[in-house]
């Protein structure tokens, strides 16, 4: 992890970031990481998931903490306020025993296939963590997928991350929203 940079998302660094979803084949074949933002996902054309994302970049109106090894992009963290990322999955769970809007949501959490289990996850939701921190704090809400007690995922990849790695970054279970999704909650 000592050996990671990370940047943040913008016009600078938009070739990288583009070069690491290529690379992937789109995320999710096509995602471009859009999902939680207000528009969604284009499920019909990674095209358009790409174009939307990009305008997010021009528009500063993205929050993404890009992960370097060397001159490489190998990964990311999103995170921005409830208005910047409003689609969340299981949103009637989540609204059902809602108190409190978090200031801030960690949303998607993207390592390249080649540098998984290396600790970029980490790195890329720690400087989440001191990037919002250095934009004032407040709550901070994450929605990642149990791992423990949990059948093995043949193939299956957490885009929110796991629970283990948010709960030693401080993170408490609120409540949960689904069969292996949480709502953890921390205070920065």
């Amino acid at each position: 992890m000592d050996n990671y940079t990370v940047r943040p998302l913008d016009t600078d660094t938009w070739p990288d970031f583009a070069r690491l979803v290529e690379a992937n084949n789109g995320v999710w074949g096509g995602c471009w990481c859009m999902g939680f933002h207000p528009e969604g996902l284009d499920r019909e054309t990674a095209g358009a998931n790409r174009a939307a994302k990009q305008a997010h970049v021009e528009a500063g109106t993205v929050h993404q903490m890009l992960v370097y090894d060397g001159e490489d992009c190998v990964g990311w963290c999103q995170y921005g306020p409830p208005a910047e990322l409003p689609n969340i999955l299981n949103r009637k769970s989540y609204d059902k025993e809602l108190v409190e809007l978090p200031d801030w949501r960690i949303g998607c959490i993207f390592t390249g296939s080649r540098h998984r289990g290396r600790g970029v996850a980490r790195a890329a939701v720690t400087a989440t963590l001191e990037a919002i921190r250095a934009a004032g704090g407040g709550l901070v809400e994450a929605y990642p997928e149990q791992v423990e007690g949990r059948p093995p995922q043949r193939g299956g990849y957490f885009h929110t991350g796991p629970e283990n790695l948010f709960e030693e970054l401080g993170f408490v279970r609120d409540r949960q929203i689904a069969k292996w999704r949480w709502v953890m909650r921390r205070r920065v």
